[in-house]
């Protein structure tokens, strides 16, 4: 079938809004009519290139090259027709897109850890998880990779069934697009792996879409205070509408504020959101928690950046420790209908958090806005 579809071809080009090919599924996938892709900044990461592998690495990855590429990985949608040995969905289920699929069976989804699921092994490869070959073609027959298998910056888009998850029908599209990963990412960053405790002083650093959720996570697991960095006014003024209770422009404006409000102890837990993490942002980062801290490091940081400020000292002898996360630590089955349930019961915020919706053909508008520090959170909604 015909798609319209948003391609990258290349580093640091704009969004090609063009006709696609889409074939339909095979065994363990699903064809999805997305209804509404959020903008998140991972996808802008393709076009800046700190997501795309060094091309010294595409020959052991087994790719030619790693363009051209549907971006989306935020998304919402109905399922309009299953292949063979799909289970867990049927066609009209409403759907919301995972970007780390779960397969229920690999050591990490079988001892709760779904956010590490095997089967995301192949994220950057093109083709298929079920088999390896391609259901997406752009400009007659070249196969197109999909961000995070997933391509929800088209209309329709082939997936496998490890990579939707079903969701209850009275939710808006909208808001199952974001949790699908910024909201709980974010949130789960906050309340799962930072593991933030009633009465905790936490550091939010950079308040975007996913730092944003940070704060939100923050807020409902008690935190008494909640730090919000962000050199934005826009960005730290909604902070407080999400919960902040403090924000600044910088960590270094932060470093002697938050030393004085809480007595010289520092924070409980500092978790890093930032467009793009630099090494030496982390020094700063260690510096704003206090004894037994914990610094989350959830931003990307370009491919092969390999070195960070620490002072190794502290580190130990504070009682200091740094975790990354993928997904917030959370379990997407389990955790997204839970996100959602929050939001219908007025829990957590979501409608607030989208700015502007745009048509798909104002991708580069939408992603322009999200530079310039416009959006809290832009979505592509489809007609």
């Amino acid at each position: 079938m015909k798609s319209k579809a948003a391609v990258l071809w290349g580093l640091n080009q704009e969004w090609s809004v063009e006709e696609i090919d889409v074939h339909g599924p095979k065994a363990k996938e699903v064809l999805v009519q997305w209804k509404a892709a959020g903008l998140c900044h991972s996808d802008e990461h393709l076009v800046t290139g700190d997501l795309v592998p060094p091309k010294e690495a595409w020959a052991f990855m087994g790719i030619e090259d790693f363009f051209p590429v549907i971006g989306g990985h935020e998304g919402a949608g109905v399922v309009i027709e299953v292949g063979p040995g799909v289970t867990s969905v049927k066609v009209g289920d409403h759907v919301s897109a995972s970007f780390v699929p779960s397969c229920g069976r690999c050591r990490y989804c079988s001892t709760g850890r779904q956010n590490l699921c095997d089967a995301g092994a192949q994220t950057f490869i093109g083709g298929m998880i079920t088999d390896g070959t391609h259901r997406h073609f752009a400009r007659g027959d070249k196969p197109v990779t999909l961000m995070a298998k997933l391509g929800t910056f088209s209309e329709y888009s082939c997936v496998a069934e490890d990579s939707v998850i079903k969701v209850e029908q009275d939710i808006p599209f909208e808001c199952v697009a974001l949790v699908s990963c910024g909201v709980a990412t974010g949130w789960g960053s906050a309340t799962s792996r930072a593991g933030t405790q009633a009465g905790d002083t936490v550091v939010v650093v950079g308040i975007g879409g996913i730092g944003m959720n940070a704060v939100q996570g923050a807020r409902m697991a008690g935190a008494t205070r909640i730090i919000a960095i962000d050199p934005v006014e826009f960005k730290r003024e909604k902070a407080m509408e999400f919960g902040a209770t403090h924000t600044f422009s910088s960590m270094e404006e932060a470093i002697p504020a938050v030393m004085e409000m809480t007595w010289g102890q520092m924070a409980d837990r500092v978790i890093m959101t930032p467009g793009v993490l630099r090494g030496e942002m982390m020094e700063s980062g260690m510096t704003l928690a206090g004894k037994g801290g914990t610094v989350v490091v959830t931003a990307i940081s370009p491919m092969m950046d390999s070195t960070a400020s620490i002072n190794l000292f502290q580190l130990a002898m504070w009682n200091k420790e740094i975790k990354g996360t993928i997904f917030g630590s959370l379990n997407p089955r389990a955790d997204i209908p839970a996100l959602l349930d929050m939001y219908r019961a007025g829990q957590l915020k979501l409608d607030e958090l989208i700015t502007k919706t745009y048509s798909i053909e104002q991708i580069n508008e939408g992603y322009r806005a999200m530079r310039d520090g416009e959006n809290l959170r832009g979505v592509i909604v489809y007609g």
